[in-house]
């Protein structure tokens, strides 16, 4: 798990995701724990990809649904007008 990773959590991930969330993570935190257990620090996503939280969480490892990070936007631009410029 590293940043950037999109996560899926559910109950197999801890029991306190009785109801799934969606997260990006930020970053995975050193601090000593259970074996197999992480603590990470995410985004919780709303259903259009959107942060809508920052949170620590504890989870898992082996319950850790990773989903496909979709590809980053490609957004086309408009060709730059070029010719003369009307002044007054």
């Amino acid at each position: 798990m590293r940043s950037g990773d999109l996560l899926r959590l559910t109950r197999a991930a801890g029991p306190q995701y009785v109801r799934p969330i969606v997260v990006r993570v930020i970053r995975v935190l050193a601090w000593q724990t259970y074996h197999g257990w992480l603590w990470i620090d995410a985004y919780e996503l709303d259903p259009k990809g959107d942060a809508v939280a920052r949170r620590s969480l504890y989870v898992l490892v082996e319950g850790v649904h990773r989903l496909a990070t979709p590809a980053p936007p490609t957004a086309t631009r408009p060709p730059a007008r070029r010719g003369s410029l009307a002044v007054g």
